[in-house]
């Protein structure tokens, strides 16, 4: 494969005063391309890929997260991709960490780096000067006084050692605003919440509507020159290859990779078990091993469950799984595996939604400029040629545009405008929109209420809530 020469635009381009780094930074929703596209960038500019998805950096269950295998990768440079153990927890603040030497490192060799995946909060850990596992070293001094006693800081943090599930109600005495702004089961942002709050002695509504506000997700001071991609689709579009690549996964042996970490009494809240497609198998495990491995099963000295079993049994196993999916009736083993696939299968799709919104958010609400290609023709029709046409051509444009020019203006905002994000995330980050209409549907922000608004399904129940209530007004 050929790639082009020196690109002495890269390096060190003066901005705002001061030298910055180019960067380029692929984004976008679970099955776009993004990987694929940064691997086929690689024929134009001599680059070296930084993997920016929170599973992806972990070691093991390569074809549940979709690493890229090593043959497919061309011999393109990739970096945080599967160099993680799996029993830690890689947050934001450690990839950025992990990622600026990195950056570093590219730069020295006048290579380009180019930062892949949909974790929009590893992203925006590293390009922005604001990050929230560091808002505790910022606070100023009068909130000294706020500070928990011992007891009720142990307390704490025995909760988040022994991750119980009062971990939310605790969060809610706390702090019901923030309680409030998030969901029951997302255990990792309480566990945030919970820390902060044991470090620092300040409740996160209030850190985050101080100074910490004012700086979150803005740019003006940020440590790299950025050129954001977004590669998109379609929604039908994107569903209709979730399923297709889940199904694929299942034939490539997902399952068995699930068998090979399943532990019934692991935390699924820290490391690579937070993937999507490991909790959906729990149910088919736990029926398969007390219906056939009751024997099997021992304890461990520290009392966590012990597979007894061999080498020899776990190839057994994997022929059962394929039995399972081949079978022709009905059993509850194949109805329990069958709504673990359907389980990975929607929870992907929705994730596609999040990691859509995300994004969107990152343009509306923070000012970042987000060059988007269209990858949905290229998706449906699975042509290569039409790929290149619509999805590597432009994308190739936009980043040479980006080396030759001075492209700090395309990821800043005016005062004016910085001014009005900033107003809107001091007034809005933590209020809560009840949706009548819609169920009692949640909406956290005015952005997101906004946005809720001026949806399709929004707006056709309001016009019905209307018709029937103009119908039952009526004289009879």
């Amino acid at each position: 494969m050929e790639k082009s020469g020196e690109l002495p635009a890269i390096t060190l381009n003066p901005i705002n005063g001061g030298d910055r780094s180019k960067v380029v930074v692929v984004m976008g929703p679970t099955g776009s391309g993004k990987s694929r596209l940064a691997i086929d960038l690689a024929a134009h500019f001599p680059i070296e890929i930084i993997n920016a998805d929170s599973m992806q950096v972990y070691q093991g269950l390569d074809v549940l997260t979709n690493k890229v295998p090593l043959h497919d990768q061309k011999g393109v440079p990739h970096h945080l991709l599967g160099t993680v153990s799996s029993d830690v927890e890689f947050t934001a603040k450690k990839f950025r960490d992990s990622a600026i030497p990195i950056i570093s490192d590219i730069l020295s060799r006048n290579h380009l780096p180019v930062i892949v995946g949909g974790t929009n909060y590893y992203i925006q850990a590293l390009v922005s000067s604001f990050l929230l596992d560091e808002s505790a070293e910022d606070m100023p001094q009068i909130y000294s006084s706020d500070h928990p006693g011992n007891e009720q800081t142990d307390h704490i943090l025995d909760v988040l050692s022994d991750s119980c599930n009062y971990s939310y109600d605790l969060l809610k005495e706390l702090d019901p605003v923030a309680a409030n702004r998030i969901h029951p089961n997302n255990h990792r942002k309480i566990n945030q919440y919970l820390s902060l709050y044991a470090r620092s002695g300040v409740v996160p509504s209030k850190l985050f509507q101080g100074k910490a506000a004012e700086n979150w997700g803005r740019f003006d001071n940020s440590r790299y020159s950025c050129c954001f991609l977004c590669v998109d689709a379609a929604l039908p579009v994107l569903d209709q290859y979730v399923e297709h690549r889940v199904d694929c996964m299942v034939d490539a042996g997902l399952p068995d990779e699930v068998y090979d970490i399943y532990n019934p009494n692991a935390n699924y809240t820290i490391g690579l078990r937070q993937a999507i497609g490991v909790r959906e198998f729990e149910n088919f495990f736990q029926a398969y091993f007390s219906g056939n491995m009751d024997d099997e099963m021992g304890d461990s000295s520290d009392g966590t469950s012990l597979k007894l079993s061999t080498r020899t049994d776990d190839e057994l196993f994997k022929e059962n799984i394929r039995g399972i999916l081949n079978s022709t009736s009905d059993n509850p083993q194949k109805i329990l595996l069958e709504e673990a696939i359907g389980k990975v299968k929607l929870n992907t799709k929705r994730l596609v939604r999040r990691q859509k919104r995300r994004v969107n958010q990152l343009q509306t609400l923070f000012g970042w400029s987000i060059s988007y290609v269209d990858a949905t023709e290229p998706i449906s029709k699975k042509s290569d040629e039409c790929w290149a046409g619509q999805v590597v051509g432009p994308s190739v444009e936009i980043i040479r545009s980006f080396l030759d020019e001075d492209y700090s203006r395309g990821w800043r905002v005016s005062d004016e405008e910085s001014k009005t994000v900033t107003d809107i995330v001091q007034r809005d980050l933590w209020t809560q929109y009840v949706c009548k209409a819609c169920g009692d549907r949640i909406l956290r922000g005015a952005h997101e209420w906004e946005q809720h608004k001026q949806g399709r399904g929004h707006r056709k129940r309001v016009s019905s809530l209307r018709k029937s209530q103009s119908f039952s007004q009526q004289p009879q």
